[in-house]
């Protein structure tokens, strides 16, 4: 095992140091990724032999640097469980990363494998949490905003609803539907974004399912976008209408999944409006000032 340079234990880490790091870890997630071979271990012995700092230091910081990633609704190495007794600096360090590396937030990941109909595919949904976020983190995460990263990664959402149509096939097939299996729609390619949900689908009986998918590679509490449409079909078809919240799609796909009253489930919070250049009057002419 490599010496680890005694002046530096207990000491924090230095931004030189957490740049080598925080660029090593990203080597091996891209790896993770891609589906390519690597060895931790190695990894790890060849930065010690750089950086002067022992295991146990350089394996708590791997953690770090997963839970800051979790925060940010990205994939992260498996194995190295986040941790969220953070150093400050790291968030700058891992800013340094993603503002030098913009197309890592715009990947999709290798395709999952097709899904079999399973228990594993579908898990049950995160309740809601409390949680204290140091504030540099906060400004992390507005910049590099996984709601906003997600809603504009076109293939990475059709992705997603492709994988859903497989997925709601074999459902009806287990169920010896075969024939439900065949009608299922995939609304949002057909039509467009309109109807307030993505595929149509059925349950076993023949009653109808409407499904607007979320996906991400991130967590299971990555936040997401809903639309007005979206919400108002959820409230115009409550029995049926549901959200597939797709999550950790490039790595370990799973879905939960999120039924009307939608306020029950998740925090829904207004974070834009609609302007244009004309006025709907309701009753009487507007005040003059």
């Amino acid at each position: 095992m490599q010496m680890a340079d005694e002046a530096k234990i207990g000491t924090h880490w230095q931004a030189d140091e957490l740049d080598a790091i925080v660029a090593d870890y990203f080597v091996m997630l891209i790896a993770d990724l891609s589906g390519e071979h690597y060895v931790k271990s190695q990894h790890n012995k060849a930065l010690m032999a750089r950086i002067g700092r022992t295991h146990r230091s350089v394996e708590f910081k791997h953690q770090n640097i997963s839970a800051v990633l979790d925060e940010l609704g990205l994939p992260w190495i498996p194995g190295y469980i986040p941790k969220r007794n953070y150093q400050n600096a790291i968030f700058d360090a891992i800013d340094r990363y993603l503002t030098e590396h913009p197309g890592f937030l715009r990947r999709v990941g290798l395709p999952p494998p097709k899904p079999t109909f399973s228990g594993e595919i579908f898990v049950a949904t995160p309740p809601l949490a409390q949680q204290r976020i140091p504030v540099r983190l906060q400004h992390l995460v507005r910049k590099f905003d996984p709601v906003e990263r997600d809603h504009r990664n076109r293939s990475l959402g059709r992705a997603g609803e492709e994988f859903v149509i497989d997925v709601e096939r074999k459902r009806l097939l287990h169920a010896e539907r075969p024939d439900l299996a065949r009608k299922i729609r995939w609304i949002s390619e057909e039509e467009g974004d309109g109807a307030g949900y993505d595929i149509l689908s059925f349950e076993p009986s023949g009653c109808e399912r409407l499904l607007e998918i979320k996906t991400t590679n991130g967590p299971p509490r990555t936040p997401f976008f809903l639309t007005r449409r979206e919400r108002e079909a959820a409230s115009e078809r409550p029995e049926v209408w549901r959200i597939y919240r797709l999550h950790q799609f490039s790595v370990q796909p799973r879905i939960f999944i999120v039924a009307p009253p939608l306020e029950a489930v998740v925090d829904l919070r207004p974070e834009s409006w609609r302007a244009s250049f004309s006025q709907v009057l309701q009753g009487g002419a507007p005040c003059k000032i």
